[in-house]
């Protein structure tokens, strides 16, 4: 009961001089809802990290040539043709789940008035698999049409909507040039791709596609450069050292001629970048939240003064140094906790309407709510002791004479 009736009078204060509990409150609001903001702000962007990382597949890897051990061009010794690359996959089938050479090409195309250009990317069947692409209609390229040289081409639904129409483009053709040859290619497939941040911030006007390596071998017959995947659950470090160390050693080059790069390195790198802004931010906010416990610790002193007469009362008719004590750390605790559920729900506000204006899932963990408003109880609890201290240890006497 006595815990009631200290919440009660605790409301009634703040009742009675709405206005000043208000002010008290806005550095614990301004505080929790920066530090709730920020966090979920960083926990939307790791979940847009990690969907974007899964779409080009966590576990990809390239290879490429230390341009500091080249002079001006790499030799013809140091490069790999097909082969050299199948002997790759086979000496480290633990590792590889899949490995092409990493060419790319582009071309202006013409389909009736439309005139645009298209990026396309070289691939070996089976890299839809470690992309996890979501084809919607047709296939992607095969093992025939790379062996065949042949002119498939498999683009994202948007891309066939712009070219044709039509999403479902299957079968349609478009002149493209490829290695200074122009050929009819054949849509073969069509995948939908997600809409993201970084799809949204993509301002290049190119449309893309991917077509077999083999369409262009002056990249692919001769190159220091591998876009592969590993296989799932292998040390991404391990297996870039001893694939580059080997490539080396296969072309009797020194040790670090070739490099690599993961996307598990970029990845957490990013992870960790983003931890670290969100973290040094939280802390800047934070601070706040020492101003607003300074805030309640100062009005609850004043509110000690103002309620003397109120306190050598409550002494008289028998109250104990601890239920005074009490009462005040119930009324600071209560304004703390109030200004932490606005901070709160002000926070989460801002995070939300900032990420739908980018179009990102909004993301919080709900420990995170709970821990915001109970450490803005836990400031109020703090900065709260040393006014219903000094209103506890008042002399009922001098506190009853009080004017």
């Amino acid at each position: 009961m006595l815990i009631i009736e200290n919440i009660k009078l605790a409301l009634n204060a703040i009742r009675i001089n709405k206005m000043r509990s208000f002010l008290t409150m806005l550095g614990i609001i301004i505080g929790i809802s920066s530090v709730i903001a920020i966090t979920a702000i960083g926990s939307s962007m790791q979940g847009v990290l990690d969907k974007q990382f899964a779409s080009v597949g966590k576990s990809a890897m390239v290879t490429y040539p230390n341009w500091n051990m080249i002079d001006d061009y790499i030799p013809s010794d140091a490069l790999f043709d097909r082969d050299d690359m199948n002997t790759l996959k086979a000496k480290f089938p633990e590792y590889i789940a899949y490995i092409d050479p990493n060419v790319s090409a582009s071309s202006d195309y013409r389909i009736g008035r439309l005139d645009g250009k298209i990026s396309m990317s070289g691939t070996a069947a089976g890299r839809d698999k470690m992309l996890n692409l979501n084809m919607i209609y047709g296939r992607y390229i095969n093992e025939a049409d790379v062996n065949g040289a042949k002119p498939r081409l498999v683009i994202e639904a948007k891309t066939a909507k712009k070219m044709f129409g039509t999403e479902n483009a299957v079968g349609k053709t478009v002149d493209l040039t490829v290695e200074e040859e122009l050929k009819e290619f054949t849509v073969v497939g069509v995948y939908k791709e997600e809409d993201s941040i970084f799809t949204a911030m993509n301002t290049s006007q190119n449309d893309f596609g991917y077509i077999p390596y083999s369409l262009m071998p002056s990249q692919a017959d001769w190159t220091a450069y591998f876009y592969m995947y590993t296989a799932e659950g292998v040390n991404q470090t391990e297996a870039g050292e001893k694939i580059t160390a080997y490539m080396a050693k296969m072309k009797g080059m020194p040790e670090g001629y070739y490099m690599y790069e993961s996307a598990e390195a970029q990845a957490n790198m990013m992870t960790s970048m983003l931890s670290t802004v969100s973290t040094a931010i939280g802390i800047i906010a934070g601070i706040s939240l020492l101003v607003g416990g300074i805030g309640i610790m100062n009005i609850m002193l004043v509110s000690v003064t103002e309620r003397t007469r109120e306190i050598g009362i409550r002494k008289s008719l028998g109250a104990r140094t601890g239920d005074i004590l009490f009462q005040f750390l119930t009324e600071s605790m209560i304004i703390s906790a109030i200004g932490g559920l606005i901070g709160t729900t002000l926070g989460c506000g801002i995070a939300a309407v900032g990420m739908s204006a980018f179009g990102v899932d909004f993301v919080i963990n709900p420990m995170v709510i709970v821990l915001a408003v109970g450490f803005s109880a836990v400031v109020g609890v703090f900065f709260g002791i040393y006014p219903a201290r000094r209103a506890a240890k008042l002399d009922p006497i001098e506190a009853l004479r009080f004017e």
